[in-house]
């Protein structure tokens, strides 16, 4: 009996531990034992650990008082949500899109308005014919850079575009960011939250995808009433946040180890995104997708007639995994999948996309 091929998993957006700064978390969390150990392991406030507050405030050139550091950023978007949407508020989300989103904000019973991705972005003129027949959104979700599960960047012209839009039609953008730094090739473009003056837009990132998964710390940049609004929420819920872990993390990115960090991850991904690209167009020509500038991601669209459901088992008997595109759209995506390659070597992935071929082939549906 042949023995069972080794497990690949293209299912996880997390950086595989080989490419971990191990040894500056380790420093980082020395120093913070040993120059600040009153204030790393007492409970703080709601607005998180204060020296970290300031150091990303810095970042984004804001008050203090504008930032809230939460347990992640999927926290971060739960208070923002409870903050600012209400049973049948309508919120405009990317189509496709973050699952997690989708659940957080339909448990919330919030009408929700797909709008088509593009390879630059969300469609902004669907969102001008929301308005034009008389829907305006309370909330627009979206995710600028190298998008989850698309891995597509929003370009500077639709965020402009975008940024007048809410402004003129006082609604809240919510530039969801945490893959930001993570960009491999091309060229920087400005956050929408520094092209925004009339208040209009809430930024969120998170230090799980630039210092390991396990920190767990995000944080919520928006106007200082919001913020103030939030943090309330944030006492209620937990009268403070990891005070350890925030310290830690604001010793990484103070010692530069976070520059350091982002500069190994992003030249992995690049590898690794490369490999998966070439392999996909060895085995699998007759797939679609859209080459990533960073992030974690690729959305792979297969010809019509292929079953996500199906594949999902053929794949899984290979010893691969996936993730369904239906899971991140409200309906359709049935011939998508996405395909994170960022815990996965080269070799892995090489190996993952000849074994995915495989399935797919298996299902007999023709190009």
């Amino acid at each position: 009996m042949a023995p069972e091929p080794a497990p690949i998993s293209f299912a996880r957006g997390a950086p595989s531990l080989d490419i971990i700064d191990v040894e500056g978390l380790r420093a980082a969390a020395d120093r913070a034992f040993t120059t600040d150990p009153a204030g790393t392991f007492s409970y703080g406030t709601a607005i998180g650990y204060r020296p970290l507050r300031a150091w990303i405030a810095e970042q984004h050139g804001v008050a203090p008082e504008q930032v809230i550091v939460t347990n992640g950023s999927m926290q971060a978007d739960a208070f923002l949500f409870e903050a600012l949407v209400e049973p049948g508020d309508v919120v405009v989300v990317e189509r496709p899109t973050y699952d997690r989103t989708l659940l957080s904000l339909r448990s919330r019973g919030a009408d929700l308005r797909p709008v088509e991705l593009e390879e630059d972005g969300v469609d902004v003129r669907g969102i001008e014919r929301l308005i034009s027949d008389g829907v305006v959104p309370r909330l627009a979700h979206l995710i600028p850079n190298f998008q989850n599960p698309a891995g597509y960047t929003l370009s500077e012209a639709k965020r402009r575009d975008l940024v007048s839009l809410a402004r003129q039609h006082g609604f809240t953008i919510f530039e969801d960011d945490p893959y930001v730094s993570l960009r491999f090739s091309g060229e920087t473009l400005p956050t929408m939250l520094s092209l925004d003056t009339a208040d209009k837009v809430v930024y969120a990132s998170s230090f799980s995808k630039t210092v390991c998964p396990g920190i767990r710390v995000g944080y919520l940049v928006g106007p200082e009433k919001l913020i103030t609004r939030i943090a309330k929420l944030a006492t209620n819920t937990y009268i403070s946040p990891n005070m350890v872990a925030q310290s830690i993390v604001n010793e990484f990115c103070r010692s530069g180890a976070l520059d350091r960090s982002i500069a190994t991850v992003k030249q992995a991904l690049g590898e690794r995104a490369q490999a998966l690209t070439t392999a996909l167009r060895r085995e699998l020509p007759e797939a679609r997708f859209v080459e990533p500038q960073g992030g974690y991601f690729l959305w792979v669209e297969l010809p019509e007639g292929n079953d996500g459901e199906a594949l999902f088992r053929a794949a899984a008997d290979r010893g691969v995994q996936i993730v369904k595109g239906t899971d991140f759209l409200l309906e359709g995506g049935e011939n998508a999948l996405r395909i994170a390659y960022s815990g996965v070597t080269p070799e892995q992935i090489d190996e993952g996309v000849t074994r995915l071929a495989d399935a797919v082939h298996s299902l007999g549906v023709s190009a």
